[in-house]
């Protein structure tokens, strides 16, 4: 069995529709048949295809990648974190109500996960356990909003409420850091988007936010946590030498690696040999960051044809934990 837990889509949303949250950058689809954009008011985004967005086409990708469930998640520029909550909250509803809608086409194998405004946590909880009963079976949420990362009293306040209402996170690093500097050669995606997600973790780990947070929580963080697996000796080094570096966090920082997962989502065997040496085989789930040109094209190859997982582990990365980290 295979269950891809990270995909992505992006609803028809028209200009119209975007204008609501800001006319001037909301993102919304543009489409001529099986191709389209994904535009930010007047410019264009990014390419994209029918897959993202069209529910039949979706279960024909599906079929041929052999994939029994997928779960999708927005596509992070839809998130709208900075906008009014006003405006930022029926942008979430809308968007998690066409999420539903394209998983009615196959319930039993399309899967979502919601989004939630988080500039607004009160609305934030709400949202994300009015989307649970909905039929959602999680939500994605980016790994900072602003300058806060995910050890800010307020998103500690929202993680707590997830692991208290059973709802299983996804994080997805966006709005990376590096500006000018990361111009050209997708650097965005290739160097800050790997250092948001392991900022995002060791944040949760250094400064102790995860002895605030129920140890019920179910946080799984995208791209095989960027470079955290394989930093991971530098972190507990400097934690052991440094002080400053132990003041907030009072457990070696390897040892929280039980209180998160990964996905599978790293493109080379060794890669992925280091991150369940790591995480241990129980704490990585398959992720394909579909349906994106950076994505893993044939699904699953990866953990699939590896030279050294054994047939167990494999099984459990390909789809045991995902049902019982979602509960599927």
């Amino acid at each position: 069995m295979k269950i891809d837990i990270h995909s992505h889509f992006f609803p028809t949303i028209t200009r119209e529709e975007a204008a609501r949250l800001n006319p001037e950058r909301a993102p919304w689809l543009h489409s001529d048949g099986r191709s389209g954009q994904i535009m930010v008011g007047d410019k264009p985004f990014r390419p994209v295809h029918d897959v993202l967005w069209d529910p039949v086409r979706r279960i024909e990708h599906l079929d041929e990648q052999g994939l029994d469930i997928q779960i999708m998640c927005a596509t992070p520029v839809m998130f709208a974190y900075d906008a009014p909550i006003e405006r930022a909250l029926p942008w979430a509803q809308l968007m998690n109500d066409r999420a539903l809608e394209m998983t009615a086409r196959a319930p039993d194998r399309l899967k979502v996960l919601a989004q939630v405004p988080l500039q607004d946590i009160d609305a934030a909880c709400r949202e994300a356990s009015r989307a649970k009963a909905a039929g959602h079976v999680g939500v994605q949420i980016g790994n900072h909003v602003g300058n806060h990362d995910l050890d800010h009293d307020n998103l500690v306040t929202f993680l707590s409420h997830c692991a208290n209402d059973g709802i299983p996170v996804l994080v997805h690093p966006w709005d990376m850091m590096g500006g000018e500097r990361m111009r050209k050669w997708m650097l965005p995606w290739l160097v800050a988007m790997p250092a948001e997600t392991q900022l995002g973790i060791l944040s949760l780990i250094l400064s102790g936010a995860f002895e605030r947070i129920p140890e019920s929580l179910r946080i799984c963080f995208a791209h095989g946590g960027g470079g955290f697996a394989f930093l991971l000796g530098r972190v507990d080094n400097a934690w052991r030498h440094r002080d400053i570096v132990r003041e907030d966090c009072p457990q070696l920082p390897s040892s929280y690696v039980k209180r998160f997962f990964v996905d599978s989502a790293v493109f080379d065997p060794r890669a992925l040999q280091l991150l369940v040496d790591v995480m241990g085989p129980d704490r990585v789930m398959l992720g394909s960051d579909s349906p994106f040109p950076l994505g893993e094209q044939r699904i699953g190859s990866g953990v699939l044809e590896h030279p050294r997982l054994d047939d167990a582990d494999k099984a459990r990365i390909c789809a045991g934990n995902a049902r019982e980290f979602f509960g599927i």
